[in-house]
């Protein structure tokens, strides 16, 4: 739980995750696999070196102490840093870290393709299991149950009611799957043994993580010691990562306090606040109406920031659809190519501000798209 007053400022911009941790697969653009929300971190906390791999575990029960039931070298020089660059009780950091436990699950899932093989997109596929039925269906039921929320949410940050229920469908199926592991001991696991040592911004990355949660867990906002959720570490039925907790998360329904997991409303809240926070510009929709040339595949970008404007698409030959609002005209655009490398098509569409806001949410232009399809979906049926 979180005081939503809790300001906290913090040094360095260093990687894309917090809300939705769970592994959505697909695409990620930008480079990196699809993580979450955009996150801040506080320090980027040393690593270990990528030439030798992460050192061993010293203890048959895979923690991450020794026979000495000290924290091993590495924990024990992070619970310092943590310690000072937080200003938490030593006592207090060193204690949550001897209780963290291996996730091998964690590690399994985190793990790299075999050498040599690479995971093909394949955008039908990716959006046949997220625009799915099931989440139509609960997604009107959940708009209808909560109406009065969500309409609270998008007058005060411009984010539609379909946005959100939305990435909450797509996120944890209105809250059917939160994830069942303790985040405590995913948290160390990936920022002490992430299971790829030639990525050491992401071990680092998880390590933040875990000192916003060691920081949340000293100042009494959530206890680390029993808090679960997917195996990356993200919570509640937002999904949000210990930072995006500390720096986006709202109190919706008004009790001074703030509850992802038991709390509809501070999710609902918290969701729309972090697309606000993150660009989301209230009126424009995420994808443009317009129809695009043929070849308009190669001018695809890959960032998370839209490169071109509609000047240059005109000149292009795009062509707006009769009938539509044109205020998106004024924003910069991005075109974006939905590839299914199975199927060799390509979806290829003009995306607004709005779209590269979601994307913040989780780095991956697959997601960003199926939360936009599944919006518009449950809207139809609204």
């Amino acid at each position: 739980m979180l005081r939503p007053t809790r300001n906290v400022q913090f040094i360095a911009l260093l990687f894309v995750l917090a809300g939705c941790a769970t592994s959505h697969g697909g695409d990620a653009p930008a480079g990196g696999q699809p993580t979450g929300a955009a996150q801040p971190a506080s320090k980027k906390y040393q690593t270990f070196d990528s030439n030798r791999g992460a050192p061993a575990l010293a203890s048959s029960q895979g923690d991450f102490v020794g026979p000495d039931g000290d924290l091993l070298p590495e924990l024990a020089a992070f619970a310092r840093d943590v310690s000072q660059d937080r200003g938490l009780p030593m006592a207090s950091v060193e204690a949550l870290l001897k209780e963290a436990r291996l996730n091998a699950t964690a590690i399994r899932l985190m793990a790299p393709p075999p050498q040599g093989r690479r995971i093909r997109r394949a955008w039908q596929s990716y959006r046949t299991r997220h625009v799915d039925p099931i989440r139509i269906r609960r997604g009107v039921e959940f708009w209808q149950a909560h109406q009065a929320e969500l309409d609270r949410a998008s007058a005060r940050t411009g984010v539609p009611a379909a946005i959100i229920v939305a990435i909450i469908g797509i996120e944890t199926v209105y809250g059917q799957y939160m994830g069942d592991h303790k985040v405590l001991d995913t948290l160390a696991t990936l920022g002490f043994r992430y299971p790829d040592p030639q990525r050491p911004e992401r071990q680092a990355l998880f390590r933040n993580q875990l000192a916003d949660l060691l920081e949340l867990h000293v100042q009494g906002l959530l206890d680390a010691r029993s808090v679960h959720g997917s195996f990356a570490g993200a919570m509640g039925l937002a999904q949000f990562m210990p930072g995006s907790l500390m720096r986006y998360a709202a109190d919706g329904d008004g009790d001074g306090r703030i509850d992802l997991h038991g709390s509809t409303a501070d999710a609902i809240a918290s969701v729309a606040r972090f697309l606000d926070m993150h660009g989301w510009i209230r009126g424009l929709p995420v994808f443009a109406p317009v129809d695009l040339p043929q070849g308009a595949q190669r001018q695809a970008q890959e960032s998370l920031v839209p490169e071109t404007d509609w000047a240059a698409l005109q000149a292009l030959g795009a062509k707006i659809r009769p009938g539509s609002a044109t205020a998106w005209e004024a924003y910069p655009l991005g075109i974006v190519n939905l590839r299914d490398e199975i199927r060799g098509t390509h979806d290829v569409r003009c995306a607004t501000p709005n779209f590269f806001a979601i994307t913040q949410y989780n780095r991956s232009y697959f997601y960003a798209a199926s939360v936009a399809d599944l919006a518009t979906e449950i809207s139809r049926r609204m």
